[in-house]
This record gives C-alpha cells, sequence and structure tokens, in this order.
C-alpha cells in the first residue's frame, strides 16, 4: 500500500551552497500527518528538527517545527528552510527584488522578509522580544561541559525569543573547543528547570570573535542522545545571544555576523540585528541563506 503521500524539500539553512549550515525537511500538507509520524519521521532522518507546512487563520503560511521527542515553538533554521522552500516552488514571489509576508510558528507570528541579493535569496525573520529569566551560578553551568567557572565571562541566563536557551558566553576559544557536554549534568539541569521552562533548549555557548574575519561571534549547541551530538547552526539561539550580548553591553553595534559549525564542516552564518535600545529591545532580526539539496516525495 502507498498510504498517504507528502511532497517535501531538504534544505541547507544558513548558508548558500550545498552540505553548509543546518539542513532541515520541510514538508507540505502537513495538517494530514499525525504528530507521531511527525515525530517519528524526525528520527527517520536523523536531523535536528522537521519543518511542517500547515494552514493559518493568522499569517499567510503556518509551519510548525518538531525535534525527535516534542514539538519546538520557535526555530531558526527551520524557519529558514521553510521560506526558501516556499519561495523556490512559487508560493510567494518576489516584486523589485523583496517580499514581505507572514509566517504562523507555535511561539506565534513571524514578519518575513526575503530579499534577492549577489549571494542569492536572503531570508530576514523577525523574532519575538526577548524576555529576560533565571541566571544561573557559573561554577553549576561550568559543570555540565567540563569547564572551569572562570571559563565564563558573566553569569549564564535564560533568554528567550520564542524558545528558552540558557545563554554561556566564554572567555576564549579555547573554552568553547574544550566543552564536553556531560549528558547526566545536561538532564539535571533541564529537569531541574522544566516546570518554569518546559520548552527550554540546552545550554548555548558564545564567545567574541568569528571563526573567520567577516564573523563577530562564534558558538556551539551541544546535544545528548543518541543523535547528532551537536548543532551546526542554531537561530533562534542566535536570537536570543543577541539580546543578551546588546543588552549587556558586549557588543558596540546593534548588527553582527553570527558563525557556528566550522569545526564540524557544516559552515554557517547569519546577519543578526538587534532592534531597539539595550533597555528596551522589541525584536531580532536574523537573516540567511538557503539552499535546497533534494526534494521528493514522502510516503507514510
Amino acid at each position: 500500500m502507498k498510504g498517504q503521500q507528502f511532497e517535501f524539500d531538504w534544505v541547507d539553512a544558513f548558508t548558500s551552497q550545498a552540505f553548509g549550515g543546518n539542513a532541515c525537511m520541510v514538508v507540505y500538507g502537513a495538517d494530514d500527518l499525525s504528530i507521531e509520524a511527525r515525530l517519528a519521521l524526525v528520527r527517520e532522518t536523523s536531523l535536528s528538527e522537521c519543518a511542517f507546512i500547515v494552514d493559518s487563520d493568522k499569517a499567510d503560511f503556518g509551519a510548525r517545527y518538531y525535534l525527535s521527542e516534542c514539538e519546538i515553538p520557535m526555530a531558526g533554521h527551520p524557519t529558514i528552510a521553510t521560506v526558501t522552500s516556499l519561495l523556490a516552488r512559487g508560493f510567494v514571489e518576489l516584486m523589485n527584488g523583496s517580499v514581505n509576508f507572514t509566517l504562523e510558528v507555535g511561539a506565534g507570528v513571524l514578519p518575513i522578509q526575503i530579499t534577492k541579493t549577489s549571494k542569492g535569496f536572503n531570508v530576514r525573520m523577525t523574532q519575538m522580544a526577548p524576555t529576560f529569566g533565571i541566571k544561573f551560578d557559573s561554577v553549576e553551568i561550568a559543570n555540565i561541559y567540563g569547564l572551569r567557572a572562570e571559563d565564563i565571562m558573566l553569569p549564564p541566563q535564560i533568554v528567550s525569543t520564542g524558545t528558552p536557551v540558557c545563554i554561556i558566553l566564554l572567555n576564549s576559544k579555547d573554552a568553547l573547543r574544550r566543552a564536553k557536554l556531560c549528558d547526566e549534568h545536561l538532564g539535571h539541569f533541564l529537569s531541574k528547570n522544566k516546570t518554569l521552562y518546559p520548552n527550554l533548549m540546552e545550554p548555548f555557548l558564545v564567545t567574541m570573535g568569528g571563526e573567520t574575519k567577516a564573523g563577530d561571534t562564534f558558538s556551539r549547541l551541544l546535544m545528548p542522545g543518541l543523535g547528532s551530538p551537536e548543532d551546526s547552526f542554531t537561530g533562534s539561539a542566535t536570537g536570543c545571544m543577541a539580546a543578551f550580548l546588546w543588552h549587556y553591553g558586549l557588543i558596540n553595534t546593534h548588527k553582527f555576523i553570527a558563525e557556528q559549525g566550522h569545526w564540524l564542516g557544516r559552515p554557517g552564518s547569519a546577519e543578526v540585528e538587534v532592534l531597539g535600545p539595550s533597555e528596551e529591545i522589541f525584536g531580532i532580526n536574523v537573516s540567511g541563506y538557503g539552499f535546497i539539496l533534494m526534494r521528493g516525495v514522502l510516503s507514510v
């Protein structure tokens, strides 16, 4: 039996070339695809997340993003992948080199802009105004990664632009390289904070200075379990990081280039813009490119 069939695109996000950035499968007509099947597909692909196009009565398009075990309300690289796919399939059309529309995700409605550039089609999402949450003792967080408390510049803090993440600013690339995830300590950290932050992501490790001359920051997101041990580019956490750096005066410009994934052989970058003064940030623009690696039909 054939079962249900759904068209899909496999998109490398936050890159303009094949096998860079972070890959995501974008599945169409997903209102007819069960939650269980969505989760099973993420496990089947071994991707960190997949995107599912659904109907929306609040925005021009709707999408939902899933990890292998649950929905995630906001995610950056699936947004770049989804918009890249919608453009390639002709669901949105540029006028005079750009187009604006809205995309409803689990966390709410995101303003989207696509602009044609010399590198391709740049996708800009406007993440929601950040909320700043709990601060943590540096010793507790350092233990999750086998680091020293003095490797951390400021008390780690939860920031959310739709999905909460603990931002950890390290004082050197050496500390970033030395970070080794302890699944047990991470599990305890996530469990302890689950009631207040049910969608809490793994912490985001950040350093100042890019891996290339173009970059201003470089980051890692280490993940537990049997899947990929590290995310190659994390767009939602990049927005949270930008809010953290601007809020605490750690960057002197509200626009910068964030880099991630180079040590994995999957270099990715995003143009980031913090909107508003440091004490009244009202949004974060995160922009990047996408590359459609393959497309096909999913049979379930």
